[in-house]
C-alpha cells in the first residue's frame, strides 16, 4: 500500500534540501514517506548530475576575500557556476561566503584540504555535489590561497568578479586605507611580482631576448642592444612589479615611494590576485 504523500510534506522537504518540489515529491514516494531515505535519494541523483556535468565549462561565479579580525591573515576562494545568472543568486553567494568562512577559520593547506573541511557536519566536497544537483550546473572551488602578514588588507572589485589580498610589512594609522589603495591598483594593473626579485628568470631572459631582436631590426649596432636591452628590461620592471609601478591615484609617485609616505619602510610582503574564470 502506497504512503500518502501531503503538500506539506513535500514543501518540509524542499525547504530542508533546496530541491524542486517535483524531485522531492518523487523522492518521499520512492522513500515510502521516509524524510531521511528521501534525502539520501535528492543526494544520490545529486550525484549523478553533478557526475553528467563534470565536462562542462564553470568560468561564471564569485570571488570572495576574506580578513581575519586582527588583519594577520586573509583568504581568497573562487567558487564556481556555468552562468551569470546562478552567480548572481543570493543563495549562492552564500554558499560561496559560507565556503570562505571556513576557509578564513581554519586556513587549510591546500584546496583539497579546503573541499575535506566540513560545514554543518558535512565536507565541502559533498556539498558542491549536492549544490550541482540542486542547481543544475557544474558547482566547484577552483582557487584558494593565503596570505599573512603584519597587516592584510582583503578587497572584492567587480561585484564579486576579482579578489586581491595584500601583505603589509607593519600596522598602524593610515596602512588599512593604504592598503585598500594598493589592492585596487594590483586589481587594475596586474602586476607580475612585488619587484624585479620576484621575476623569474626565464621572464628575464624572454624580456631581453624579445629587446635585442627590436633593436637589431631597427638597424642598431649589435654591440649595442645588450645595453639598451637593459633599459628596456628595467622599463620592464617598471611597469609590471607592483612597487615600481606608478601610483594609480597619484602618477608622480612610484608605489613604494607611496607607502614610504603613509609610514617610513611600509612595504608589501605578500599579495594574491584571483579573477574570475582567469
Amino acid at each position: 500500500m502506497s504512503v500518502q504523500i501531503s503538500a506539506s510534506d513535500v514543501n518540509k522537504l524542499r525547504q530542508q534540501t533546496g530541491a524542486g518540489m517535483m524531485d522531492c515529491k518523487k523522492a518521499l514516494v520512492e522513500a515510502n514517506g521516509d524524510f531521511e531515505a528521501a534525502i539520501d535519494y535528492l543526494r544520490k541523483k545529486g550525484a549523478k548530475v553533478a557526475a553528467s556535468r563534470q565536462d562542462r565549462e564553470s568560468n561564471e561565479g564569485v570571488i570572495i576575500a576574506k580578513a581575519t579580525e586582527d588583519k594577520k591573515s586573509g583568504i581568497v576562494v573562487e567558487v564556481n557556476c556555468e552562468t551569470d545568472f546562478v552567480a548572481k543568486n543570493a543563495d549562492f553567494v552564500a554558499f560561496a561566503e559560507a565556503i570562505a568562512d571556513i576557509a578564513l577559520a581554519n586556513q587549510p593547506a591546500t584546496l583539497d584540504d579546503l573541499k575535506a573541511l566540513e560545514i554543518d557536519g558535512r565536507k565541502i566536497a559533498d556539498l558542491l555535489i549536492d549544490q550541482t544537483g540542486k542547481i543544475g550546473e557544474k558547482i566547484e572551488v577552483s582557487k584558494y590561497e593565503v596570505v599573512k602578514a603584519e597587516e592584510v588588507v582583503a578587497y572584492i572589485h567587480g561585484n564579486y568578479r576579482l579578489g586581491v589580498l595584500v601583505g603589509l610589512s607593519a600596522s598602524g594609522a593610515g596602512v588599512q586605507e593604504a592598503g585598500k589603495d594598493v589592492a585596487m591598483q594590483i586589481a587594475a594593473m596586474n602586476p607580475i611580482a612585488i619587484d624585479k626579485d620576484g621575476v623569474d628568470q626565464n621572464t628575464i631572459e624572454r624580456e631581453i631576448a624579445i629587446a635585442k631582436e627590436q633593436i637589431i631590426a631597427e638597424g642598431k649596432p649589435a654591440e649595442m642592444a645588450e645595453k639598451i636591452a637593459q633599459g628596456k628590461l628595467n622599463k620592464f620592471f617598471k611597469d609590471t612589479t607592483l612597487l615600481n609601478q606608478e601610483f594609480v591615484k597619484d602618477s608622480s609617485k612610484s608605489i613604494s615611494q607611496f607607502l614610504d609616505s603613509v609610514s617610513k619602510g611600509l612595504t608589501v610582503t605578500a599579495f594574491k590576485r584571483v579573477q574570475l574564470g582567469a
